[in-house]
């Protein structure tokens, strides 16, 4: 058992529209289908800022609609060097978005970070931008999501 379960996550994607708002919504479900969500900081965020301030993309919302749960209410926002500081865990969907997490990583920061399949699951999968795809892609992102999430709920 461990003894100091981490406490935050911070999920990272290019814009903060498509996965990493469905990582937060679906992680935040497992948690409190497992009865562990109480005190837990789940958020997310983008390495760009080009959708600060709006809502994720609506194929996401839907595609989480459908499983029960509502990230309607989330706004983007992008990665900020406090985040380092304010997250035990920040967690990347692609290895693009890690390397981009890493050049923000502020000299002393103190959050993991890493690839979330690989961190949740042991497997160097990436998750894939649906952005430019249709509605059957966001149902598969959520699937690899929610995979990756009941995995990283082990960690908490």
């Amino acid at each position: 058992m461990k003894t100091h379960p981490l406490r935050s996550v911070l999920f990272v994607c290019l814009g903060n529209i498509c996965r990493s708002p469905l990582a937060e919504g679906v992680f935040r479900s497992v948690l409190a289908t497992e009865g562990k969500g109480q005190g837990v900081l789940i958020d997310s965020a983008g390495t760009n800022g080009y959708h600060t301030g709006e809502a994720p993309d609506e194929r996401s919302i839907l595609a989480a609609k459908q499983h029960g749960i509502d990230i309607s209410g989330q706004r983007c926002r992008q990665l900020k060097a406090e985040d380092f500081a304010d997250f035990d865990l920040i967690l990347g969907m692609d290895r693009a978005n890690v390397a981009a997490i890493e050049a923000r990583r502020p000299a002393k920061a103190t959050a993991k970070t890493g690839l979330f399949s690989e961190v949740a699951l042991g497997e160097a999968s990436q998750i894939p931008d649906p952005y430019y795809g249709t509605g059957a892609d966001f149902e598969r992102v959520y699937l690899m999501v929610l995979k990756a999430s009941r995995g990283l709920s082990k960690l908490f």
